[in-house]
């Protein structure tokens, strides 16, 4: 399970990594995507705006906990840096903890509020008992879906991203049954959709923790390693509560934008939602690269050799852009097309294919944010990842699209554009950051 990732190919060494974090994450957005496609295929449009709002929603949540489980990433790799089975042991166990108690949190808080949530978002009439019924579902499988990020965080620190592509792949599949069995065949409709989703993260978890019981490497965890250990959760969430917040501002800032867009009515909404899961499939390469550079990149600070950390920060940025290149060429070329798998409404095609030719170009602009980020959260100053997408957010995305929506009504490629202005301004944030730390490196080295 424990791999050491600190020597050999820096470029090699990212593919092999990556690579597994990638299809993990497609098969991750798959499950959104899944019930999109599924539920259109036998309900209507107030049934994929249902959906597509939900799904939007727990995004956010899921997104939120990947971000703070960061820190645990961060920390465990650290340790394996190092050689040190005792903060190793220290650092699952809290991390194991401290999640178990935030799970439970998020779920009854998520049920308490779910009113206000669907009134916040302007869910369209016609789509709020879809809606209602799918996040109650949802947001009672919070635990799981917490469970398998924990788990993950926990497996891509010890350099391993290959097992956790495993269970979701696992998952994924009987997500795909699941949503045919209750959507097609009992004609549950969004709560189907929310059902097959939640079942298959139970599935997923329990096949992780089988073969984390019978596995014979990796930390030997004692009773004592899973009391609250200040020190070490203070640690954790000094590093994963930035990236959890950055995060979960992102997200919001889509749910501002969706909430506008529901305004316009039943296909704008639908329209947004099915693009959004399609660009969570753009994503991927960049979030891919955000982990991999999070986790190589602390590995290699751990074992004293930030030289190399560097080095993997500038092939995740080749690689990051270089997708970004090919994912706005291919929506340039067939936005209509593919948005047409999720919808049969012309009114919705037509609009979802304006709103991704202006959204595309985020791909390349936040996938170089995204490296830099994991670079960051690597030495420590995750707060400085926060601190750019929430001055992007605040300053260009959510004023642009508010201005977008109130000039260009008959059209959502403004809108679109809005959410690439507030990574133009992250992105020039993060240059700034990078070369002052790079300054501060060099002093230290010419004063020691």
């Amino acid at each position: 399970m424990e791999k050491n990732l600190t020597s050999g190919s820096v470029f090699k060494t990212i593919l092999k990594f990556s690579i597994p974090f990638f299809i993990s994450y497609f098969l991750q957005t798959l499950y959104g995507m899944a019930d999109l496609f599924i539920i259109g295929r036998f309900n209507g449009t107030d049934s994929t705006t249902a959906v597509s709002i939900g799904s939007q929603v727990m995004h956010m949540i899921t997104m939120m906990l990947v971000g703070l489980s960061m820190g645990s990433t961060v920390l465990i790799a650290k340790a394996v840096g190092k050689g040190s089975a005792r903060e190793l042991s220290s650092a699952v166990g809290s991390t194991v903890t401290l999640f178990a108690a935030l799970s439970l949190s998020v779920m009854v808080c998520a049920l308490l509020l779910l009113r206000t949530i669907l009134s916040l978002l302007s869910t369209p009439d016609e789509a709020v008992a879809g809606t209602s019924a799918y996040l109650t579902i949802c947001f009672s499988g919070i635990p799981f879906i917490t469970a398998y990020n924990v788990i993950s965080s926990v497996f891509r620190g010890m350099g391993d991203s290959k097992s956790p592509m495993y269970f979701v792949a696992i998952a994924c599949a009987a997500n795909i049954l699941l949503d045919y069995l209750f959507i097609g065949a009992l004609k549950m409709g969004p709560a189907g959709a929310a059902l097959g989703t939640t079942l298959s993260q139970a599935v997923s978890v329990a096949i992780a923790l089988t073969v984390i019981l019978r596995s014979r490497t990796g930390p030997r965890l004692t009773r004592s390693d899973f009391r609250a250990q200040k020190q070490v959760i203070a640690e954790l969430l000094k590093i994963g509560v930035p990236v959890a917040l950055q995060e979960g501002f992102i997200q919001f800032s889509f749910l501002v934008i969706a909430a506008i867009v529901n305004i316009r009515g039943l296909n704008d909404a639908a329209a947004v939602g099915i693009v959004e899961k399609v660009m969570g499939v753009l994503f991927l390469m960049p979030s891919a690269m955000l982990s991999a550079v999070s986790a190589l990149s602390a590995q290699n600070i751990g074992a004293g050799k930030p030289e190399r950390a560097r080095l993997t920060l500038w092939y995740a940025i080749l690689l990051a852009s270089g997708f970004g290149l090919l994912a706005v060429a291919a929506m340039m070329l067939w936005a209509e097309p593919v948005v047409s798998l999720f919808s049969k409404s012309p009114d919705v095609i037509r609009l979802g294919g304006q709103y991704m030719r202006g959204y595309v170009f985020d791909c390349i602009l936040a996938g170089i944010q995204f490296c830099f980020n994991g670079y960051f959260c690597a030495c420590g100053l995750s707060s400085m990842s926060f601190l750019n997408n929430f001055i992007g957010t605040l300053s260009a995305r959510l004023p642009v699209a508010y201005l977008a929506s109130v000039h260009f009504p008959d059209t959502l490629f403004p809108m679109g554009l809005a959410t690439t202005s507030g990574s133009a301004v992250s992105l020039v944030i993060c240059v700034i950051v990078f070369v002052w730390l790079r300054r501060r490196e060099k002093r230290l080295e010419t004063t020691g």
